[in-house]
């Protein structure tokens, strides 16, 4: 098995010691993506904006692994509050337009950076 670290200057760089993500052989496993802006550091304020970033963030490193939304097949969302389900899962759904993957959504107590929302991938070629 051959492993590679990807990491995307377009995606804000890891808080702690992790990769952006690692691909094996056709699989790639992205980790958690918080709402930062990569170019400005910050995080948006609302759960529409923060759930668009971390996908935005997430679809950087997709595309500097050479995959794209279509190759995902699990994510997991993590969200701050359980209430902002619906809201979320709007947006969610304009990043996956096609075959959706499976995905596990759960309420943690709390997210790195006071976030409202983390996602991660796994994406296979």
């Amino acid at each position: 098995m051959e492993k590679k670290i990807i990491a995307s200057p377009a995606a804000p760089k890891a808080v702690g010691p992790y990769s952006q993500a690692v691909q094996t052989d056709n699989t790639l496993y992205a980790s958690g993506q918080l709402p930062i802006d990569a170019s400005t550091g910050t995080m948006p304020a609302s759960i529409e904006e923060q759930t668009a970033q971390s996908l935005k963030n997430l679809g950087a490193i997709l595309e500097e692994a050479g995959y794209t939304f279509d190759n995902v097949v699990k994510t997991t969302v993590l969200l701050a509050d359980i209430a902002d389900f619906a809201a979320m899962n709007g947006v969610y759904a304009t990043f996956f337009t096609g075959d959706k993957p499976a995905r596990m959504c759960y309420q943690v107590a709390a997210l790195p950076m006071g976030a409202k929302v983390e996602i991660d991938a796994i994406a296979v070629k």
